[in-house]
């Protein structure tokens, strides 16, 4: 892996899942991990629910926007992280995938992202641990 890792996000709108998972990895590890994030299927906001449960954690989302999965994005990421899009992402040789089973966020209040927003940052400081780990000392 090089020195500074790269991460794609995505899921199917890139309106909850993928865009929570994208903040936390910016919050959580800043400039050691690029991180992209995009939808097979783009929606033309982010979940409001997912803004206010990060809001609610002091990250601001309000001013991300869904974007368009890419052969590109795909391409330039060394980890690329599927959330419930199935097929749609594009493989390549020497990438690593992971897909993250977590309950779609969509249509639902606050109150039921709230549990999805802390196991994906579960997973997200499982994986900075992997990838890109703090310097000791």
């Amino acid at each position: 892996m090089p020195d500074k890792p790269s991460v794609l996000f995505v899921c199917v709108h890139n309106a909850g899942r993928s865009q929570m998972a994208a903040a936390w990895l910016t919050h959580l590890a800043g400039d050691r991990v690029e991180v992209r994030s995009a939808g097979s299927a783009p929606a033309e906001r982010v979940n409001p629910a997912a803004v206010e449960a990060m809001r609610e954690v002091g990250i601001d989302m309000s001013a991300e926007v869904p974007k368009a999965l890419t052969v590109d994005a795909v391409r330039a990421s060394d980890v690329c992280i599927t959330m419930g899009c199935g097929d749609t992402c594009p493989v390549f040789p020497g990438k690593r995938y992971l897909d993250w089973q977590l309950d779609d966020p969509a249509g639902q209040g606050v109150a039921a992202v709230r549990p999805i927003r802390d196991e994906i940052r579960r997973l997200v400081e499982d994986l900075i641990e992997e990838i890109a780990p703090k310097a000791a000392g």
